[in-house]
């Protein structure tokens, strides 16, 4: 198809997690009744981070935008149905929490600090000696260990796939319009977007444009001349099974070697970044088989004696959109282009923080400004401020 389109009050770029979080939430406002078209070049979301998510959220964070944003995510999972509607599926919430643990003492300097600002906004956070950690988990070493910090009951993993389905479902019941094409290109006027140029051939005049693209983000910011410090970066996934079960669910172990394993039902899943962590191709998913035997597993067994019998079952590999900057998110109307807006940069947090952020993009669209939480800390304009606000707690 060649030609224009039908204009649209807004066009998402991307469909999936952050996409149809903030088409939903704009078509739900009773202040907006405009059109709304979702640009999707994958329906299948084959290959998109939303598919190859651990589906996880925790309040463990070290800036205090992240841990209301996380407040805000679990509120939402555990009341879906009185967001979504009566008729909704529950989500799934298993709390075993996360257990983030520190191997020396500027670690656990920055574990103590994080909790303090954790149990300022009343998240139920607790720090646990080296005595307190065996006393709870004593089928896991450490003597390695100076520190752990624990939160269950409010963090854990959930079902983030009948999220993603029953928020794309009903943003198109409320009239939401979808499109399988890839955006090429933004055509300019007066400084803002006009038109969004479309793979077909086609364009759409459009009112406002959300980038919600997930690793391929900057190649759409610089379709308006804007550089983002967002590359798509490879993460390897692992199910296993133990010949031992260990008697209780294991938390999210955040563990000082460069590893993190939990407990998944009646298996355990494990993970971590490659060996050298840089950016990979958009189509780049070819899995390292040695990760496993030559790291991972050497690791688990040294920390959790039980898993030196283990099996592998499944194993996958998914894409960061990882923030170069500082690891948190870029969000809301770009300076220089004030009808585009970003929702980008997640570095693996974007479908836990999907709630909050499809809500703010939304709410910016319709009245100007974040309402319902206060996001200005991850404004993207802090790329022209030259202002970063780094998140250490990145997995």
């Amino acid at each position: 198809m060649t030609g224009e389109r039908p204009s649209f009050d807004v066009v998402i770029i991307g469909g999936a997690m952050i996409g149809s979080a903030v088409a939903w939430w704009l078509a739900r406002d009773p202040g907006f009744d405009g059109r709304i078209l979702v640009v999707e070049r994958d329906p299948s979301f084959a290959h998109a981070s939303t598919s190859h998510t651990n589906s996880c959220i925790r309040m463990q964070f070290g800036t205090q935008v992240n841990v209301a944003i996380g407040r805000f995510g679990l509120e939402f999972i555990r009341g879906f149905r009185r967001f979504v509607g009566e008729d909704a599926p529950e989500i799934h919430f298993d709390d075993f929490g996360y257990l983030y643990l520190a191997g020396d003492a500027a670690s656990a300097g920055r574990l103590r600090a994080a909790q303090a600002l954790q149990a300022r906004m009343k998240a139920g956070t607790r720090l646990l000696t080296p005595a307190q950690l065996a006393a709870t988990f004593p089928f896991m070493a450490w003597d390695d260990v100076l520190l752990g910090s624990h939160n269950p009951g409010e963090e854990g993993c959930f079902d983030g796939g009948t999220m993603f389905s029953e928020l794309r479902r009903r943003a198109r019941h409320l009239g939401v319009e979808e499109i399988r094409a890839e955006a090429t290109g933004l055509r300019m006027a007066g400084g803002r977007v006009s038109h969004v140029e479309l793979s077909d051939g086609s364009s759409v005049a459009c009112g406002h444009v959300v980038n919600a693209a997930g690793p391929r983000a900057a190649t759409v910011a610089a379709m308006a001349g804007i550089v983002l410090p967002v590359e798509p970066r490879k993460r390897y996934t692992f199910i296993f099974e133990a010949e031992d079960r260990l008697p209780r669910r294991m938390p999210l172990v955040v563990d000082p070697r460069g590893i993190h394993y939990r407990s998944d039902g009646a298996l355990y899943m494990a993970g971590c970044p490659p060996e050298i962590d840089g950016p990979c191709a958009f189509d780049d998913f070819e899995m390292d088989h040695a990760i496993w035997e030559d790291r991972i597993w050497p690791l688990l067994a040294a920390r959790v004696p039980a898993f030196e019998r283990i099996r592998l079952r499944n194993s996958w590999v998914g894409h960061y959109a990882y923030n170069t900057l500082d690891q948190n998110a870029l969000l809301g109307p770009h300076p220089a282009v004030p009808n585009l807006h970003f929702a980008n940069g997640f570095s693996g947090h974007g479908l836990q923080q999907a709630p909050a952020v499809g809500r703010g993009i939304a709410e910016h669209i319709i009245h100007g400004g974040w309402r319902s939480l206060d996001l200005s800390p991850l404004s993207v304009a802090r790329l022209v401020e030259g202002r970063a606000l780094t998140e250490a707690a990145v997995i």
